[in-house]
């Protein structure tokens, strides 16, 4: 960093690892023994879709290397902040993550980097079919990740999700900066 940089309080970006999400493996043994918890089967990429053509032939792209395999479903939604959200359905969670993983790359390999906000992945208790009860989101501008424990209507556990960033320390790079954990009310991966 140059000296006027520190002097003026300027910061590089973080640089985005998407590698990073292959993590999440071991991260989910760490859930299932610690916590009781196993993946949803489902995960979400959230970006800010961009006009035009050449992003229209991208999102196709991906689409069309996700609907190759039979056992995975593919799902797309807007939400109330003008994001889109891709939403992938996976029983087998290697799989799961590897598909999230060449959507995120297939955006930001064709210059769509800056759209990307985040991944999610759901977990819930085991053995249940409940609903997600815990999301483990990537940032794409901070390359880590942070827990997001919804407990009803526009409220989280935080006590729950501190105790999370400590369980999954080992496995996942977590964001530090606390006011960077944004609540995700609504997302669509359950």
């Amino acid at each position: 960093m140059r000296l006027f940089d520190v002097l003026l309080g300027r910061t590089k970006p973080v640089e985005s690892n998407l590698d990073a999400l292959f993590g999440l493996p071991g991260a989910v043994v760490t859930l299932d023994v610690a916590e009781g918890l196993e993946p949803s089967g489902q995960a979400g990429v959230c970006y800010k879709p961009a006009s035009g053509q050449p992003f229209a032939q991208t999102t196709e792209q991906f689409e069309q290397l996700l609907g190759l395999d039979t056992t995975t479903s593919v799902t797309e939604q807007s939400d109330t902040y003008g994001y889109h959200w891709v939403v992938i359905h996976d029983a087998d969670n290697q799989k799961l993550v590897t598909e999230v993983h060449m959507v995120n790359t297939t955006l930001q390999e064709q210059g769509y980097g800056p759209q990307l906000l985040c991944t999610v992945f759901g977990f819930r208790p085991k053995g249940t079919a409940a609903p997600a009860s815990l999301y483990l989101v990537y940032l794409y501008k901070r390359g880590a990740f942070y827990p997001f424990m919804p407990t009803g209507p526009e409220k989280r556990d935080l006590e729950g999700e501190m105790r999370l960033q400590n369980v999954l320390a080992e496995d996942l790079k977590i964001e530090p900066d606390k006011e960077r954990w944004m609540p995700l009310w609504g997302v669509p991966v359950h």
